[in-house]
């Protein structure tokens, strides 16, 4: 019995590495790595072994006769993709695209003479723990690392930006916690540009890499989306999650329908949780102020708008198919909506991507099937751009226009915007139309896809020339694109650079060494938080959560998880 890849999947590839037949596809190399929204199994090929299973970091591969109700489509799932890409084929055969990239497992030596290695890296999500992990493997003692991280925990947007529902994926951070602790010191609660420097990193370290993430949202550009009920997709998932600077973010939840801009799985994960029954959240680590604003909740329906067709949805099909799974939910798609261009028709025909004709069917299968009266709802939207947020002192209704698909002088499709508008009347508008990079003090500007002008991870400097000495990986390197696992094979490509720089002689050594950065920690930032600080408020947090039953209970306020810490560190010292 064939073992098959569901949901969870987070394209980290480690179940490649491991796979003795090389049946799992796309794998590091292949052109459509990058871009895959899973991977897959070929059940011809499998021989039932289980070592994928075993490797996976999110347990997202079962045994087919293992699957639920739930899950079952995805034997299905995984067949038709090597019906379209058999395992023996070219890639080229189907015109992929040309990819240049590194799979991770070259190992570039250093001289003999090297001595110790000191690297910063910024950042504390998925991005900085495969650097610091992909350092420590290669370098092995002679390496130190220091990471840094402006909030009080680590794990980035895997705490703070993964929904609560979907714990498996979380569970990615255990491969996280067996990181040499020896060689990589925690500096949470301290951030670059305000307690350090750029400067000041570079004077302590042979080399810095940048993997603090794109921290903002895109705006919509229309009028009205400043009123009191419109906000950014990045802050009502912080605030769901128990992130420190949005905990008291005022969401009114008072009004019957919510209308969310955009259909990535961002927007699906948002409408999900505000018609998911609370009592199912409550066994979760959403944040306890999210939970009780969601039981007295008055949300009934949730709108979420695309300004395209379904075969061009942001979403995956993973997140597309659980929203059919959500206990007394509707999902509604109107069959005009469906209606789709010549273009996209041409892309359903024998020839075209597994994934893509896929959207296609399970959007189809929601138009088809028969309302629930009575429950709650989602309805997705296709073919519209919002306008306008209209209110007066708080949003009362959006318009938006109907779009048709033409193609651009590239031969791309595009939302063209025609005659037809609506306006649909609500008490919440959530833009969700992408993240972005902020500013960095110290280094160059953004690309206008909020990454560091960078080269393989190596950044480049205003005038196009490299900055000895400065790398960047994770979405602050390729923009918000790419899952958890993608940060994986992105960071070992950059620490392949920086290892190929620093063998090549280009690194200057750091003036000053560890002992001095601790000491210049501690002077700019006495509430700094270490690894010892991290665990205490990982186990309080998990003990607050045992008692009612949840996996855990956040800390949403900075000064509380600093205290813990600290209360930590007094009792350690007076143990001594």
């Amino acid at each position: 019995m064939p073992y098959v890849i569901t949901q969870p999947c987070c394209n980290d590839a480690t179940c490649v590495e491991v796979c003795p037949v090389d049946c799992i596809r796309p794998k590091p190399g292949d052109p459509a790595f990058v871009s895959t929204e899973m991977l897959y199994i070929d059940p011809d090929t499998c021989i039932d072994c289980g070592a994928c299973a075993d490797a996976c970091p999110v347990d997202a591969i079962v045994p087919a006769d293992e699957l639920t109700p739930r899950n079952a489509r995805y034997e299905q799932i995984n067949a038709d993709y090597f019906q379209r890409y058999p395992l023996e084929s070219d890639w080229d055969a189907f015109g992929a695209p040309d990819f240049d990239a590194q799979d991770g497992n070259s190992h570039c030596g250093l001289p003999a003479e090297s001595g110790t290695i000191r690297i910063a890296i910024v950042g504390a999500g998925a991005s900085a723990c495969y650097a610091a992990d992909a350092l420590t493997t290669r370098l092995g003692e002679a390496i130190e690392v220091e990471m840094f991280d402006r909030l009080p925990t680590p794990w980035g947007l895997i705490r703070a930006g993964v929904a609560p529902d979907h714990q498996g994926t979380k569970s990615v951070t255990d491969a996280f916690r067996s990181v040499n602790k020896q060689a990589v010191r925690l500096h949470l609660n301290v951030d670059i540009g305000t307690h350090l420097t750029h400067e000041e990193l570079m004077a302590h370290h042979h080399a810095v890499i940048y993997a603090n993430g794109a921290a903002g949202d895109r705006r919509l550009g229309i009028p009205g989306e400043d009123l009191l009920g419109c906000h950014g997709a990045t802050a009502f998932v912080a605030w769901y999650n128990g992130h420190p600077d949005y905990a008291h973010l005022k969401i009114d939840l008072s009004c019957e329908r919510a209308v969310i801009i955009g259909n990535g799985n961002v927007a699906l994960d948002i409408a999900r949780i505000l018609v998911t029954d609370p009592s199912e959240l409550a066994g979760t680590d959403i944040a306890d102020h999210a939970l009780e604003a969601l039981r007295h909740s008055a949300i009934r329906e949730v709108v979420v708008i695309g300004r395209r067709g379904p075969a061009q949805a942001a979403y995956t099909n993973p997140e597309l198919l659980a929203l059919g799974h959500i206990h007394g939910v509707d999902i509604v798609v109107d069959p005009e909506d469906l209606v789709l261009d010549e273009r996209s028709r041409a892309l359903l025909d024998d020839h075209a991507d597994p994934a893509t004709v896929l959207k296609v069917q399970i959007a189809e299968e929601y138009a088809a099937h028969t309302a629930y009266a009575g429950d709650k709802r989602i309805v997705l939207r296709y073919l519209a751009s919002p306008t306008e947020v209209l209110g007066h002192d708080r949003v009362e209704a959006v318009n938006i226009v109907h779009n048709e698909l033409t193609e651009d002088e590239n031969g791309r499709l595009a939302a063209t915007p025609t005659d037809r508008t609506e306006t649909i009347t609500t008490g919440l508008v959530l833009r969700s139309i992408g993240y972005r990079g902020l500013a960095l003090p110290g280094l160059p500007p953004l690309t206008q896809s909020g990454a560091l002008p960078n080269i393989h991870g190596r950044v480049l400097g205003e005038d196009g020339v490299l900055l000895p000495g400065v790398y960047t990986t994770g979405w602050l390197k390729r923009g918000p694109s790419g899952g958890i696992g993608t940060n994986r094979h992105c960071a070992n490509e950059t620490v392949d650079m920086l290892a190929e720089d620093l063998a090549a002689g280009l690194l200057p050594p750091p003036s000053h060494d560890r002992q001095a950065l601790t000491a210049l920690v501690t002077e700019r930032r006495p509430e700094a938080i270490d690894w010892a600080g991290w665990q205490a408020i990982d186990e309080m947090e998990r003990e607050r959560g045992q008692a009612v039953g949840r996996p855990r209970r956040k800390f949403v306020s900075t000064a509380a998880a600093v205290a813990v810490a600290q209360n930590r560190s007094r009792a350690a010292e007076e143990n001594k």
